[in-house]
C-alpha cells in the first residue's frame, strides 16, 4: 500500500467512525481528562502557593521541580511500575496493566509541569500585585486569590501544557498500561502497534486525530502565554 493510498484508507476509516479506532480514541481521553483533572486539583494549588512564596526559599524544591518537568517519560513509567507491580509497594492493589495505572504514570508527568508553570505564572504576577492588595488592605486569602485572577492564563496554559504532554506519551503508557486490546490501547501505543503490524492505514489514521487533537491545544496553549490575546490584537 502507497503513502497515498494509505492516507485514502486512513480517512474512510475515520468517516465512517470504525468502532475500533473510536475505542482507542475514547480511552485515550478519557485517561488523559482524568490525568490533568487530578494534576490541576494539585498542581494548581501547589504552584501558587509555591509562587507566592520568596524563591531563595524553595530554591531546592524549585530545582526538583523543574528537573522532573523534563523527565523522559521511560524513567516515569519504570517508577510507576516498580511502584504497582506484584512486588512492589503497591503491588496488592492489582493496578499494573490498567487504566488506573496509565493515569497515575500520565499525573506523575503532567503533575510537575502544571506545578512549575503555574509557579512561574503566579511569580511572574505576584509580587506587584500582592503589593497592591496588600496596600488596599487585603487579607492574606484575598491577596493570594487576587494574584491567582491576575496569572488566570498562565494557569491555564500550564494545564493545556501538561494536557499536551500526556496525550502525546507513548512510553510510560506502554510499560505500565501494557498495550491491552480493548483494555489500555491508547492511541500512542496503538500507533507503534500497527505500524508494526503493517496496518499503516490505521496507524495514519490514529496519527491525523492525535493531530487534530494537539493543535487545538497548542492554539489554546499560545492563546494563554499571550496574555488571552490574539496575535495582533491591541
Amino acid at each position: 500500500m502507497s503513502l497515498f493510498e494509505g492516507i485514502l484508507e486512513a480517512f474512510r476509516l475515520i468517516f465512517v467512525l470504525d468502532p475500533y479506532l473510536l475505542r482507542i480514541v475514547a480511552l485515550s481521553l478519557r485517561v488523559s481528562g482524568a490525568a490533568i483533572a487530578v494534576g490541576a486539583l494539585c498542581g494548581v494549588p501547589l504552584g501558587t502557593y509555591l509562587g507566592l512564596k520568596p524563591p531563595e526559599r524553595i530554591r531546592l524544591l524549585s530545582k526538583v521541580i523543574y528537573t522532573l518537568m523534563g523527565l523522559p517519560p521511560v524513567v516515569a513509567g519504570l517508577i510507576i511500575y516498580l511502584f504497582l507491580s506484584r512486588k512492589g509497594p503497591l503491588g496488592v492493589l492489582g493496578l499494573l496493566h490498567t487504566p488506573t495505572a496509565i493515569v497515575t504514570a500520565q499525573v506523575f508527568l503532567a503533575l510537575p509541569i502544571i506545578t512549575g508553570l503555574t509557579m512561574i505564572g503566579i511569580r511572574g504576577q505576584g509580587k506587584e500585585v500582592r503589593e497592591t492588595a496588600q496596600t488596599l488592605g487585603a487579607s492574606s486569602l484575598q491577596t493570594a486569590w487576587t494574584v491567582v485572577r491576575e496569572a488566570r492564563f498562565a494557569i491555564f496554559g500550564a494545564i493545556v501544557s501538561g494536557f499536551g504532554r500526556v496525550v502525546a506519551e507513548v512510553g510510560a503508557v506502554m510499560i505500565v498500561g501494557g498495550n491491552i486490546e480493548n483494555h489500555t490501547r491508547v492511541m500512542t501505543t496503538a500507533i507503534v502497534l500497527e505500524t508494526n503490524k503493517g496496518n499503516f492505514e490505521l496507524a495514519i489514521g490514529l496519527g491525523i486525530v492525535l493531530l487534530a487533537i494537539s493543535f487545538p491545544i497548542n492554539s489554546l496553549f499560545y492563546y494563554f502565554i499571550q496574555g488571552g490575546r490574539e496575535e495582533g490584537a491591541g
